[in-house]
């Protein structure tokens, strides 16, 4: 088969799923190494997210997704009559950056390091998809430990937790907050700059 065919079935995979795709999977599927699977699709995308049309294709960590580029967002809303999500509120920008930052994590470490029952604001990520269960602790109880999702990295345009950025100083006084949910909702401007503000709120 040609790099081309092989290409051209990464591409209808991904248009088709709609949600990521691990590498292995594509790899399993087309029937070849993973490293060769990995470069066919970087391609690929480099192909996709170059040409003149309304579609990127954006990696998560292992996985990759195919999705509408940022700049035709309002069309799309319009067209579907989506709404705009509920912004964040300030207590979930900080139990988001806690969870991004240390996970996985407990309810109870959350709790701890912001002082009140996180309980409510932690469902509230769930149901965003922003954050999600990552399994229990083999301690009593064995409490439920969570930890961010696909969706968190595409939402800040980073390909996995490794390029978020250093947590900075609390003495750092030229640290601006800056509004979480517009990240969220429109990826846009620099997320990493404005993660790292959450971050820093959230630790103080």
């Amino acid at each position: 088969m040609e790099i081309k065919q092989y290409q051209s079935i990464i591409e209808a995979i991904l248009f088709a799923s709609g949600e990521p795709v691990e590498l292995g999977r594509i790899a399993e599927v087309l029937e070849i190494d993973a490293d060769t699977a990995e470069r066919l699709t970087e391609d690929l995308m480099h192909e996709v997210n170059t040409r003149d049309g309304g579609l990127m294709i954006v990696k998560l960590d292992k996985s990759y997704q195919m999705c509408t580029k940022n700049e035709y967002a309002e069309y799309i809303r319009k067209a579907l009559d989506i709404r705009r999500n509920t912004p964040l509120s300030q207590a979930a920008m900080e139990v988001l950056a806690i969870i991004a930052y240390n996970q996985p994590v407990t309810k109870a470490f959350v709790d701890q390091v912001r002082g009140v029952d996180c309980g409510a604001v932690i469902q509230g990520l769930v149901a965003k998809n922003l954050v999600e269960e990552k399994g229990r602790l083999e301690l009593p109880g064995r409490p439920l430990v969570y930890g961010t999702t696909a969706d968190f990295l595409r939402c800040f345009g980073i390909s996995s937790l490794n390029e978020l950025p250093a947590i900075p100083q609390k003495d750092d006084s030229d640290m601006v907050e800056t509004n979480f949910d517009e990240i969220i909702e429109e990826n846009s401007g620099n997320p990493n700059e404005s993660m790292a503000a959450v971050s820093a709120a959230a630790v103080e």
